[in-house]
Order: structure tokens, then sequence, then C-alpha cells
């Protein structure tokens, strides 16, 4: 499976990232070690969008705390970087795709990282990450 993430990436070129206890969403859980993974510099966080594509080398989930009945898992990653993204793809340019029902990738990606703009790890359709490949 394919999965992204939109998270605070201070430098994109590096070549390793540590991501410690992510919320995931949409399948985010399942991430494990192999997966490709797209990551997206959070807006929140004064980023661009998408920035690099890589591979994940360590996934673990995080345990849950006592007493907090709903919980959004969460999962700590670490991923060696493969590539930079070449094109430009960020809020802008996705904020056109809001027909829900469309079933283009740019409104999957639109939905799972704008609708609800906290950060986090999502898994993705074979369309979305092919679109996404088309960036690098």
């Amino acid at each position: 499976m394919t999965f992204a993430i939109k998270a605070g990436i201070r430098d994109p070129r590096a070549a390793q990232f540590d991501f410690p206890a992510q919320k995931t969403m949409y399948g985010g859980k399942r991430i494990a070690v192999g997966d490709m993974i797209y990551l997206f510099a959070s807006e929140n966080d004064g980023g661009s969008g998408l920035v690099a594509r890589g591979v994940v080398t360590a996934a673990e989930p995080t345990p849950k705390r006592a007493g907090v009945e709903r919980q959004t898992p969460r999962v700590s990653i670490r991923v060696q970087r493969t590539a930079l993204a070449k094109q430009a793809l960020g809020r802008a340019e996705l904020k056109p795709f809001v027909d829900w029902g469309d079933g283009q990738p740019q409104t999957e990606l639109n939905f799972k990282f704008y609708r609800q703009a906290t950060d986090k790890i999502v898994g993705l359709s074979d369309a979305a990450a092919a679109f996404l490949e088309g960036c690098f």
C-alpha cells in the first residue's frame, strides 16, 4: 500500500525523517516498513505541500493513553528519502477539487489532507499514488 504524510518538515532535502506519534486516518494506521510514502510539508507549519517521496524504514504503533476513551490511532515512523518533488502540489493547487464524489485523485488528496487540516498519515488509492508519482 502507498501512504502520504502531512507534517512539519523543516528540511525537505534531509536524507531521513523521523515522525513521532503521528495521527493516522483513512487507513494510515496500516503503514509498515517497506511502504512508499509521499511527504507533504504542512502549510500550517510554513511548508509548501508535496516535497519528497520516501520509503518507510521503521514503523511502530504509539500506545494508547490510559483513561482516554476515544483516541485516534497514532504511529511513529522513520522515512528514507528517495526523491524530491519537481512540481508544486499543496493546498492552493488542490483547493479547486471539492466535488467529493468525482473520483479524481486530486479530490482524494484535498479531502484527506485539507478538509480536516490536521497533520496526519493517510492511505492512498492507486490512482492518487499514480497522480503523485507524476510530480517526480
